[in-house]
């Protein structure tokens, strides 16, 4: 399976990441360690957390996510064929892009992963309280020590990133590879336009979260009896239950029947197959709904489906 360059980081991913936001939340231990096992038996290397995950479950404090993927690193006992990316800024906990954050953040996920670097450590937000230029160097410590290999960024507008890639150059600091927007076949907004002409013109790769719009988009969710009691139910029915998101499930549905594929795999295929995009993350519960998930890297669609699936998800 090719890999795609994470920017001009060196690193580079299969075309698929998995979201490990379900470790120890909508996927226990032992399941999270069979998904993280299949995953890269497919193929894949590449799965993305943060220290976050899962504070907002009740009884959970963060941090639970990161735990899980460095007990399963260390079971595994080998490090250098997997990227582990993770995140910092969003928690409660340790809050913000300030040095003196990062670098107590930075060392309390190296202890929950088990693993002495961290292969892309990505601001979760932006900080507008902080100067750019103090957080790119603290990274910048942690790159020279040895301890991250590469930065991204997540939620960031193309403004904000646009400055920290100037501080960058300017100030010989390490520079943001990669971006995490939200986007999938009816979220496009946050890419398709500023986004997209800043990360081609500087070279940096694009992975994106919501891939499936939380589910939605794997077509199970209809009606709102559909999503009742599901954990994302409430996200569903807000913000995807409406005549754009039928319009996008209908032209899933004639793709699925003019390909075999389901529709969250063409959705994904959607995603990998557009220009801007690096790769996904998508997540699942089960190792059968990942086979699934991960079938989506080898579907090769007419230029025809994806045009109308574009057309779809358009406004």
């Amino acid at each position: 399976m090719q890999r795609r360059p994470l920017g001009r980081s060196g690193l580079s991913t299969a075309p698929l990441i998995f979201g490990g936001n379900v470790f120890g939340w909508t996927a226990d231990e032992a399941t999270s360690h069979r998904l993280l096992g299949a995953f890269v038996d497919g193929g894949f290397n590449a799965i993305d957390t943060a220290d976050v995950y899962s504070a907002w479950v009740p009884g959970h404090t963060g941090g639970e996510s990161e735990s899980v993927i460095g007990r399963w690193l260390k079971a595994r006992g080998r490090r250098d064929d997997v990227l582990i990316l993770t995140k910092v800024a969003m928690w409660p906990a340790r809050p913000g892009l300030s040095a003196a954050n990062i670098e107590t953040a930075v060392e309390e996920s190296l202890r929950r992963l088990q693993t002495d670097h961290i292969d892309l450590y990505q601001s979760h937000r932006d900080d507008a309280d902080t100067p750019v230029e103090e957080t790119l160097e603290a990274y910048g410590r942690l790159v020279r020590a040895g301890k991250v290999r590469a930065i991204g960024a997540s939620n960031f507008t193309p403004e904000r990133l646009a400055q920290s890639l100037g501080a960058s150059s300017a100030a010989g600091l390490p520079r943001y590879e990669t971006i995490q927007p939200k986007f999938n076949l009816y979220d496009r907004v946050e890419v398709e336009g500023a986004l997209d002409r800043l990360t081609e013109a500087e070279g940096l790769g694009i992975i994106p979260f919501y891939g499936l719009a939380s589910g939605f988009l794997t077509g199970k969710y209809r009606t709102a009896a559909d999503v009742d009691g599901r954990a994302r139910g409430a996200t569903i029915k807000r913000d995807y239950l409406n005549a754009k998101g039928l319009k996008v499930l209908a032209a899933l549905d004639a793709a699925a029947a003019a390909t075999g594929a389901n529709p969250a795999q063409l959705a994904l295929a959607w995603i990998m197959a557009h220009p801007a995009i690096t790769a996904p993350i998508a997540s699942a519960t089960s190792v059968e709904q990942l086979e699934e998930l991960m079938q989506a890297a080898r579907l090769v669609l007419p230029a025809q489906i994806l045009a109308d699936l574009d057309a779809a998800g358009r406004d």
